[in-house]
């Protein structure tokens, strides 16, 4: 029969639940100052209003029919679907060998290795920026797809190493040796063995290096020109030009967007969890 146990153990004392209230109100302080700025954005998309400020003068749709219309504004929405999920995919076939490459090899040196994969993610935007650009300028990369493409997709490979190779961490390599025993390719292990096990770390991966992708800016200025121009960088020139409410109707729905990506990376954790506890 299942008893009700207390919402507490009944060794803490009363200074350690006033402390458990205390850090969960503080918490919840920082979330809401995190918060704020963020959400404050949102009403402002729907203002009649010309300038970005309170209290409104009337709720319109204008702003996002002028997104909608604005050529400037769809050629930077293209640019950034085109970039950011080829970079993703790069990011994502090339990081998922490294992790599984990396769990199966031991030799001197992995861990340097490991070091310089996951380099991008501290190091500083403005240094790969300057780098990148002083190398790509020189092969004639520079205002190309294909140079934002390759930078970007360098930025995201690292959250797909980190993201399946933790995944690989409990992985059993005795299905990889029963399923070659039994006659299956290399190939066929890998898409039917391994795969399926890593799958929520390289999901969770992908949605962190086309997030990345779809963000960068600084990168973007350096390589980047008239045609390659992306979402975050007309953004960016709007805000020192003029902040128009058209930025907030798009700063909307990217906060839409984040949102959706973030419900679905926590399903992948929870789905992981739960795999490994079965």
């Amino acid at each position: 029969m299942k008893t009700n146990l207390p919402y507490f153990p009944p060794y803490l004392s009363l200074a350690e639940r006033a402390w458990f209230f205390l850090l969960r109100g503080f918490n919840g302080l920082v979330l809401v100052f995190l918060m704020v700025p963020v959400l404050v954005i949102i009403p402002l998309s729907f203002s009649d209003s010309t300038f970005l400020a309170y209290p409104m003068p009337g709720l319109s749709l204008r702003w996002y029919q002028n997104l909608v219309e604005s050529d400037e504004w769809m050629r930077a929405a293209r640019n950034s679907f085109i970039v950011a999920p080829l970079a993703t995919l790069v990011a994502t076939v090339l990081g998922t060998l490294a992790a599984v490459g990396l769990n199966k090899a031991s030799f001197p040196g992995k861990g340097l290795l490991m070091a310089i994969l996951i380099a991008p993610m501290v190091v500083p935007v403005v240094v790969v920026g300057v780098g990148v650009y002083l190398l790509f300028a020189q092969v004639g990369l520079t205002d190309t797809y294909l140079g934002l493409i390759m930078v970007h997709a360098a930025l995201g490979a690292p959250f797909v190493v980190t993201t399946v190779s933790a995944t690989l961490q409990g992985f059993n390599h005795n299905l990889v040796r029963a399923s070659l025993s039994m006659g299956a390719s290399p190939l066929m292990t890998f898409f039917r063995v391994t795969l399926p096990v890593i799958a929520p770390g390289l999901i969770s991966g992908a949605l962190f290096a086309f997030a990345t992708s779809f963000d960068e800016v600084v990168i973007t200025k350096f390589l980047a020109g008239p045609n390659q121009v992306t979402l975050p960088y007309q953004m960016f020139t709007g805000i020192r030009e003029n902040i128009s409410p058209t930025i907030a109707a798009l700063a909307t729905i990217l906060i839409v967007f984040s949102t959706g990506l973030l419900l679905v990376l926590e399903w992948l954790r929870g789905r992981n969890k739960a795999a490994a506890k079965f």
